[in-house]
């Protein structure tokens, strides 16, 4: 059960991230060399590192291969070989699965004859729609668990450096109850506080809760797109399946 939510507490925070340069441009922009591009690769790869494995490890079956394509993708993050990413050739969680699994096909290619490594094929022909479908879902799947471990670790961090707020604690809560009442939630809330948090404060924590989550959850996305605009967000929220969840929160102008 959601919490009602006003749209103008979220409008100025998510109204500034189209004019922010995001880590993909920071990262590969022609006009921006040395430590700042280098610092925004090694975040990149920080952010995008689990994902890369877990989804690897989706094709590669051998564990000793999987960990070596991991690296070279990762490395390939570090040294700026994405710097194709723009809007106009596609989002970079698109390039960036294309890469891995042309590495893992040419990989294939080469170690097969002579170590019999294990790979699944099937996700490697994109000719199969089917098996091309596959590829997708486990890329996005692996991509949308990162996003969100981030989010969530995010969350837990401002609130540990809020002392009045438990914006963590009672959205975690709700997750894990969904159909609870106010007042269930409230009395599991207290018990997780260590003082009493009546059902109405446990409202306008959860409310808030929900907002800053958001926030956190669009401002990572942002930093994913070479173009951060309302409508490149909003279609990528869409694509990760994540849209319906959240558009109660977001500006009324991203909702059409």
């Amino acid at each position: 059960m959601n919490e009602p939510v006003e749209q103008n507490e979220v409008s100025l925070a998510l109204g500034n991230i189209q004019t922010q340069w995001s880590l993909v441009r920071r990262a590969h922009e022609a006009s921006i060399v040395g430590e700042s591009a280098s610092a925004a690769r090694q975040a990149l790869v920080m952010r995008y590192a689990s994902a890369i494995r877990r989804f690897v490890q989706v094709i590669v079956r051998d564990p000793n291969m999987a960990d070596e394509l991991s690296q070279d993708a990762m490395v390939r993050l570090l040294k700026g070989d994405f710097a194709g990413a723009d809007p106009q050739r596609g989002r970079f969680r698109d390039l960036l699965k294309t890469a891995i699994r042309n590495m893992a096909r040419n990989n294939w290619a080469k170690e097969n004859r002579r170590t019999g490594v294990d790979f699944d094929l099937s996700l490697l022909d994109g000719d199969q729609e089917d098996m091309s479908d596959r590829l997708d879902e486990a890329w996005t799947s692996r991509w949308r668990e990162n996003l969100m471990s981030i989010v969530w670790d995010k969350l837990k961090s401002w609130e540990a450096s809020q002392p009045s707020s438990l914006a963590y604690t009672v959205l975690k809560l709700r997750s894990e109850f969904p159909n609870d009442s106010s007042t269930e939630l409230a009395e599991r809330l207290s018990q997780q506080a260590g003082r009493e948090v009546k059902p109405d404060t446990t409202r306008q924590q959860l409310r808030r809760a929900r907002v800053r989550f958001v926030e956190f959850l669009v401002e990572e996305i942002a930093q994913g797109l070479p173009e951060p605009t309302p409508e490149h967000l909003r279609d990528e929220l869409i694509s990760l399946g994540l849209f319906t969840s959240v558009k109660d929160v977001l500006p009324a102008q991203w909702q059409s």
